[in-house]
């Protein structure tokens, strides 16, 4: 009988039950922080807003190194462009959060359109080749749809609250499944 190991190294894997604490643990966590941004989501926007300006700028500036290292390589030029667009970007969301959370809201509202739509049709799609549960696609457009339509009733207003209040919705959905893994694995043998 062989010892399972992990794809990344060979090393042996520990049963779940090992790690069933830090499981809840890190589940706990993001519930706290999931209701912080619920209860506080203006603050949660300005966050998530300066940290994805972080990540731009970051991106951004690797990528002009990487591409002045390798400038003799094939599409230089793109690559320069996708640089200072990146930094661009990040410059502009650190210096103007609140003008950035407006954008970010503009985006996700796209976001949600264009994901409700898809999915609708692809509900759509299943039920003529006579599959089942089609119908939870359907209603997974339809409120992508309807939070779009509520975004944009009380623009600019709702780019106060949108991005924080979904991210905490998430991490409380997130912290929720880890709690559960974690407890699951504490009773497994």
């Amino acid at each position: 009988m062989s010892i399972p190991t992990s794809a990344f190294g060979g090393q042996p894997v520990r049963p779940m039950r090992s790690y069933w604490l830090l499981f809840v643990i890190e589940g706990l966590v993001l519930l706290v922080l999931g209701a912080l941004a619920i209860v506080v989501p203006p603050i949660a926007t300005l966050g998530i807003t300066i940290f994805i300006g972080w990540l731009l700028l970051i991106s951004g500036v690797v990528g002009l190194v990487m591409t002045f290292a390798a400038r003799h390589a094939p599409g230089f030029w793109w690559s320069l462009v996708s640089g200072l667009l990146g930094v661009a970007a990040g410059l502009v969301l650190l210096a103007w959060p609140v003008s950035g959370a407006l954008s970010l809201t503009l985006v996700l509202t796209a976001f949600f359109i264009v994901e409700g739509v898809a999915s609708i049709m692809y509900a759509l799609d299943h039920r003529r080749q006579l599959s089942g549960r089609w119908g939870w696609m359907l209603f997974s457009g339809i409120v992508d749809l309807v939070l779009a339509a509520i975004i944009i009733a009380g623009f600019p207003g709702t780019a106060l609250w949108a991005l924080g209040t979904l991210v905490g919705i998430n991490m409380i959905f997130g912290g929720a499944s880890l709690i559960g893994i974690g407890l699951h694995a504490r009773g497994t043998t």
